[in-house]
């Protein structure tokens, strides 16, 4: 099942995708896509719902970020041992754990704002985890069992905001637009294996990351478990895992940062793709 949000910034409805991949809408049916919704029980009465009992949503309507009242978006650093190489780190003996602020989430193709003061805007296509019941000191081998499904993740990122100003990198990972999720959440019975989905992302027409979730460093299982040693795992909440090679800051002779007009197009296979423009700051 393919769920999702539709309608314009702040007043976003429930949805589906069906089989024909028309939008169905689910105002009738639930609240939001959030919260006690992504429970196992909730999404089984959704799945046991005839989507041609369901109202088509008007062609075109904008598609907002596919999970509603974010309560943490926790972001996983260096996963993937070539990104951790091109960004002239150490392979990381546990993961890295930052957060990014949940006022920095907007949909799968709306514009990216470029911050204030920015010189080195970059992408990052990753796999996102979206959390359907409380996980609180969790197995590794019961990790799974607390996930309701995986999205689409652009973690986008300004490399002077986040290494050279001091502090966490947070500052250089939670301004407005920096978190394009979405199209759509697919539920967990349709990723049969999380660790073998492709990723990737071209700017312009360029492709600039091809990867796979099979060369995480850390797995999707061991992320939530680790990240449930440290705090409690609500329903809805996202973890993003990390990028494969291929950013910016790492190419070579000389890093490449985003522009405004540039289009990057990015997708993670069977969970859809973005689409995303840059704009000059506001």
């Amino acid at each position: 099942m393919k769920l999702l949000r539709h309608g314009p910034v702040g007043a976003e409805k429930p949805g589906l995708l069906d089989v024909a991949g028309r939008i169905r809408d689910l105002t009738d049916v639930v609240d939001d896509v959030a919260g006690a919704a992504l429970a196992p029980a909730a999404l089984a009465r959704l799945a046991a719902i005839d989507p041609e009992s369901l109202p088509l949503v008007p062609a075109g309507a904008r598609l907002g970020p596919c999970v509603g009242s974010v309560g943490k978006f926790v972001a996983i650093g260096l996963n993937y041992s070539e990104h951790a190489a091109e960004a002239g780190m150490a392979i990381p003996k546990e993961p890295v754990v930052f957060m990014k602020a949940t006022s920095c989430i907007s949909g799968p193709n709306d514009d990216v704002v470029t911050p204030r003061g920015s010189t080195k805007l970059d992408w990052e296509v990753e796999l996102g985890v979206v959390i359907g019941t409380e996980a609180r000191y969790v197995t590794q081998e019961a990790a799974l069992d607390h996930v309701a499904g995986y999205c689409v993740v652009n973690d986008v990122s300004e490399r002077a905001f986040q290494a050279e100003r001091g502090g966490t990198w947070d500052k250089g990972k939670g301004c407005d637009s920096f978190g394009p999720i979405g199209p759509w959440l697919v539920t967990r019975d349709e990723v049969p294996d999380p660790q073998a989905l492709r990723l990737w992302l071209s700017v312009d027409g360029v492709m600039r990351q091809d990867g796979t979730t099979k060369t995480m460093i850390f797995p999707v299982a061991e992320l939530v478990s680790y990240v449930s040693q440290f705090m409690s795992l609500q329903p809805g909440d996202v973890i993003t895992t990390g990028t494969p090679a291929g950013v910016g800051l790492g190419i070579k002779p000389e890093p490449i940062f985003l522009k405004a007009g540039q289009v990057m197009r990015l997708g993670v296979e069977g969970l859809g793709e973005q689409t995303q423009t840059v704009v000059a700051p506001v």
